[in-house]
């Protein structure tokens, strides 16, 4: 039986609660800090849509939204082309784009376009909407911000070369990476460029927002914690191997896995490692962001496996194989793992067991990560095809 969430304003007074009590214990202004920081991000994830890749800004893919743990396919929209790009769902609108160089706005409802904004390239990364605009990258390098109503072009900004990252927001700010090695920070409004930051090889990942920081995990093998208001790194964790996948965020902790098959727990307060696994299978390496409640971290993997370990110690509670490799990132939607893989099938997993509870075979492999709101599940395959499940 699925979880029922709480209420936005119960949440909230629950976490200020336990900043209350951090405080009176006396623990350090830090890590009150984190817990006011974290209720913030909270009140901000608590609407039942879906505006960017993995949910919100902290990067936990865990949907406020309920999915029934068997849904049914609700309608079908042909793109013409792979669609690698996680799709976001504000409203009654989904946004997605294409190898196409497309992003499109559909009815939550029924699939049926409502406009098409024509890129320079291919989109990989997930759409970010923030108000009425919707912040995306192109694999040529352009960042667009294009109006929400109309799909007219608002601004754009040209890195150097191409854009996997997903834009995160922040106050004011819109962040992504792109592979000319830099993270960037950009005027929401205007597109004027705040700062840059360079770090030693290209950023293939999603920028995660918590506790007044930029989190990223580049291909120079550093989790880097980056001071949102001036652009400079505060601390790092240096790791054996490279990373491509983006740090997850909850309770003063970023999750992430390497692509040589380490996975790892990382204090935001000083970039020190809390836990360390290692998986013993060759090709375990992670290109997929876990999906993160107080109680659960799932990681997805290149070595067809999805696995569910504690937050606290790393231990492994359960291991579930896939056909594929998996590059989609799961989403935890009460109590249910959604999540894809390169043999084109979309898995529900229970989360307390591990065991599969759904299945559906789309017609090529899937990149893309499921986007969960209002009690309907969208994502794209590299069939050309974007699905909508619900109840």
């Amino acid at each position: 039986m699925g979880t029922h969430p709480l209420s936005q304003k119960q949440v909230v007074k629950m976490l200020r609660l336990h900043a209350a009590e951090a405080t009176y214990a006396g623990r350090s202004a830090c890590r009150s800090a984190a817990i006011v920081s974290a209720a913030l991000l909270c009140s901000q994830a608590l609407a039942a849509d879906w505006p960017m890749f993995r949910g919100g800004p902290d990067m936990t893919g865990q949907a406020v939204s309920v999915l029934a743990a068997r849904p049914r396919l609700l309608w079908t929209y042909e793109a013409g082309g792979p669609v690698e790009s996680t799709a976001a769902i504000v409203g009654d609108t989904v946004y997605v784009g294409t190898s196409k160089k497309q992003v499109l706005a559909l009815s939550l409802a029924n699939g049926k376009p409502k406009w098409k904004f024509t890129t320079n390239d291919s989109v990989i990364a997930s759409p970010c909407v923030v108000g009425n605009a919707v912040y995306v990258g192109d694999e040529g390098g352009t960042l667009y911000a294009i109006n929400r109503a109309d799909g007219k072009r608002l601004w754009k900004f040209q890195a150097n070369d191409k854009i996997a990252s997903s834009a995160t927001p922040a106050p004011g700010a819109i962040l992504f990476g792109s592979y000319d090695r830099n993270l960037y920070c950009l005027n929401s409004a205007t597109g004027k460029l705040k700062w840059k930051f360079a770090a030693e090889a290209q950023i293939h990942c999603s920028p995660c927002v918590a506790g007044g920081f930029a989190i990223i995990a580049g291909c120079d093998g550093e989790i880097r914690f980056i001071d949102i208001a001036t652009g400079k790194q505060k601390h790092a964790a240096s790791l054996e191997g490279n990373l491509a996948a983006a740090p997850a965020y909850c309770a003063g902790v970023v999750y992430v896995g390497t692509l040589n098959g380490e996975y790892l727990a990382v204090r935001c307060t000083d970039a020190s490692i809390a836990w360390e696994i290692k998986d013993k299978n060759a090709d375990g390496g992670i290109y997929s962001t876990a999906a993160v409640t107080p109680d659960a971290v799932v990681f997805s993997s290149r070595a067809r496996t999805v696995f569910r370990v504690d937050p606290g110690t790393g231990k492994t509670k359960w291991v579930f194989r896939t056909k594929g490799e998996c590059d989609s990132s799961p989403v935890i939607s009460g109590g249910t793992v959604f999540v894809g893989c390169d043999a084109g099938e979309l898995y529900g997993i229970d989360l307390a067991t591990g065991r599969r509870t759904w299945l559906f075979k789309t017609g090529s492999e899937i990149k893309a990560s499921p986007a969960i709101s209002n009690g309907r599940m969208v994502i794209g395959s590299g069939d050309g095809a974007v699905y909508c499940f619900g109840s």
